[in-house]
């Protein structure tokens, strides 16, 4: 499937500079308008194949650093580029450092959502090892393969995940805590799936 157009002003070296000023100074809107910069900003370069590595914007997000970005991120709507960027932060975070136990909640949910569980694309094994490769595998997708497919594959991830942590988590209070982690990883996929829906209708941003 083709990519949607975009139809988004270029971002510009200036304004970033600005927005950056804007959110030192703590100015909530700016620090929102620079999330959503940022974002556009690093997944258009890293989407082009001709560009300059030495373009200055390239340069920028190097200096700001991705753990500044991901906090700009955070702040985000989940149904928008940066908070789609978060989500995917965390996860391939969260697989990375605890790939044991991500593999323990995968294996327990994909019989309980066998349709995401294809559509994440995990090895049949799910050991840590398949985890993290799948979650490096969707991030790479950001840049060279379909967004929306990306997007989605991480959703799928996550309400598997989901599944998984509800079926484990303990009856009564004991199990309060999982269960809401439960939810909030559905809550990341419901956010990642609108994202997708809005990139191939090309109003992602």
């Amino acid at each position: 499937m083709s990519e949607p157009p975009r139809h988004t002003r270029p971002i510009l070296a200036a304004d970033l500079e600005r927005l950056i000023e804007g959110s030192v100074a703590g100015e909530p809107s700016a620090r929102l308008e620079l999330a959503h910069a940022t974002a556009a900003a690093l997944v258009s370069v890293g989407r082009d194949a001709a560009g300059d590595p030495t373009d200055r914007f390239v340069r920028l997000a190097d200096t700001v650093g991705l753990d500044t970005l991901a906090d700009l991120w955070r702040g985000a709507p989940a149904d928008s580029l940066p908070g789609a960027l978060w989500a995917l932060y965390l996860l391939q975070t969260w697989c990375t450092e605890n790939g044991t136990e991500v593999a323990r909640l995968y294996r327990t949910g994909r019989s309980l959502a066998p349709v995401d569980e294809v559509v994440a694309g995990v090895r049949d094994d799910a050991d840590p090892d398949a985890i993290a490769a799948v979650a490096d595998s969707v991030l790479s997708g950001l840049y060279d393969g379909d967004l929306g497919v990306a997007l989605e594959r991480g959703a799928a991830f996550f309400r598997v995940v989901a599944a998984g942590r509800l079926f484990l988590a303990a009856e009564g209070p004991d199990g309060d805590a999982e269960r809401d982690r439960s939810g909030r990883n559905r809550a990341c996929a419901e956010g990642l799936t609108r994202a997708a829906a809005a990139w191939r209708a090309g109003t992602l941003r």
